[in-house]
């Protein structure tokens, strides 16, 4: 009898809605490729139980808290089932945004300056140190949850007049949260497969920057891939990319964001090690360029390390 996998969808983060579509095209190709595959959607069944109940492997398809940050790696580990993606250091640090930045810079890769605030140190009696310091970033700034994805309560700062309700947003998906200066330039994202740097994705959108409503809502947000980088430009993201990725140990398939500056400097963003795998995903469309089937990249997924193999 094939082993019984869980695909592991929904929970209680923020994105919610965005891990079940993923969740749910995972297992209807997981279902295709004739695999014993069901779904749990962690919010609702105690993972504790997924032992007794016979699942022999995890397909993650969690994004944020509680899904991308070690907890589930951590509690899958405890059961000795084996799981996509990461472990659980890589995961816990990857969702950390600042964190994430602090060892990439010490790395030499380049990230953009940021300030760290917590909630707890916000007030009016530290409002006015914690502007000077904004201020010297200069408009407009990117506000950011310091533990979330999907763009969700990121917003983008003309103004000082914004300031405290752009905070306050951030601050309703995170006790932590990143202010950083808006760069204007191209965005691209970098795609990892196994070992293998996938093609790069020129993301072209409307909007401001790629936010919630572009990335999952717009119609006229479009994506190249290849991406129309030189082939000097490509090979330069990519190895900034593969360093990224191998300085956080992460392993499996994730997706690195990057821009680049009107100076042709490439920035990296941030990381995704669970990456969405909806139709509108990054992930998908890179792989799809080198010839990977959705339904191939499915199982390459689920087989990429010898820790995932169920075969």
């Amino acid at each position: 009898m094939k082993k019984k996998i869980a695909v592991l969808l929904g929970g209680n983060s923020a994105e919610r809605y965005i891990s079940i579509k993923s969740g749910y095209a995972i297992l209807k190709s997981l279902l295709k490729s004739g695999m014993n595959a069901y779904p749990i959607d962690t919010r609702d069944f105690p993972i504790i139980q997924l032992k007794k109940q016979g699942f022999e492997s995890a397909y993650i398809a969690l994004h944020g808290k509680g899904g991308e940050d070690g907890t589930i790696q951590g509690i899958l580990e405890y059961l000795n089932i084996p799981y996509t993606g990461s472990g659980i250091m890589s995961s816990a640090i990857s969702l950390d945004k600042w964190r994430t930045k602090l060892l990439w810079k010490a790395c030499s890769i380049p990230v953009l300056p940021d300030i760290f605030l917590k909630k707890k140190d916000f007030s009016k009696n530290t409002y006015p140190l914690i502007l000077k310091e904004i201020l010297k970033l200069k408009f407009p700034i990117i506000i950011k949850p310091n533990n979330s994805g999907s763009s969700i309560g990121i917003t983008l700062v003309h103004h000082i007049s914004q300031l405290i309700q752009s905070i306050e947003i951030a601050f309703k998906y995170s006790h932590d949260i990143l202010i950083e200066p808006f760069l204007e330039g191209i965005e691209y994202t970098v795609s990892i497969l196994d070992k293998r740097i996938l093609p790069s994705i020129k993301i072209i959108t409307k909007n401001n920057f790629y936010d919630y409503t572009a990335k999952y809502m717009a119609s006229s947000t479009k994506y190249l891939c290849p991406s129309e980088l030189n082939h000097k430009k490509e090979k330069e993201l990519k190895k900034i990319t593969e360093s990224a990725w191998n300085i956080l140990g992460c392993k499996g398939c994730g997706r690195i964001d990057a821009i680049l500056d009107k100076n042709n400097n490439f920035w990296l963003l941030e990381i995704n090690t669970i990456p969405g795998m909806t139709n509108r995903s990054l992930l998908p469309i890179a792989a799809k360029s080198i010839g990977i089937s959705f339904d191939e990249l499915v199982l390459k997924i689920l087989n990429i390390n010898k820790k995932t193999n169920i075969f």
